[in-house]
């Protein structure tokens, strides 16, 4: 008598499955060739107010991230000393502050591309766009240890022109630092 319990158990779920399979041939059929069209799914266009949206948060995300690294790994370090000849960790600071510089530059690209899709924000980034391009040597300016006082405040100064159009086009940047494996590119 036990064992025919698992006998039973898989008569039923053979039988469910075939109702399954049964019902939903039948929903499907009819009509002739035109169930093909009628099938296959249809990519869904956004509204422009969904794209502004989009646009406005991905700009807040790619922004926060360039920012938060800009100050935790290039200002933070370079007022602090690090990056001076002789200093504690001078190696592994620049280093870091090559990544953080070449990973700012990269989510700033991002973040204006972003901003494409917002007039409002277009609009208030497309002063600084010569700011971000001339940030693209300053990654590995950092990491040889090249760089001086003007290339730090370079940095600090579109950071902060990037904060304030964004503010002003109401999507305001807060510093948010990447995570190591983010900063590397992992």
């Amino acid at each position: 008598m036990f064992g025919s319990a698992p006998l039973r158990r898989g008569v039923v779920a053979l039988l469910l499955c075939c109702a399954l399979f049964t019902s939903a041939a039948a929903c499907g059929g009819g009509g002739g060739g035109s169930s093909t069209a009628a099938s296959s799914p249809t990519p869904t266009a956004t509204s422009s107010a969904e794209r502004q949206k989009f646009a406005k948060t991905r700009f807040v995300a790619n922004a926060s991230l360039a920012a938060g690294a800009t100050y935790q790994w290039i200002v933070k370090p370079y007022r602090a000393g690090k990056f001076t000849k002789g200093a504690d960790g001078r190696t592994a600071a620049l280093i870091k502050a090559g990544l953080a510089g070449a990973f700012a530059y990269n989510r700033l690209k991002a973040a204006v591309e972003n901003a494409k899709g917002d007039p409002l924000l277009s609009k208030a980034l497309a002063p600084l766009a010569a700011g971000i391009a001339s940030l693209q040597g300053l990654g590995t300016k950092l990491r040889s240890g090249d760089a001086g006082p003007a290339d730090i405040s370079t940095f600090e100064g579109v950071i902060n022109g990037v904060k304030d159009a964004g503010k002003s086009a109401g999507a305001e940047v807060t510093d948010k630092v990447p995570s190591a494996s983010q900063l590397s590119g992992g």
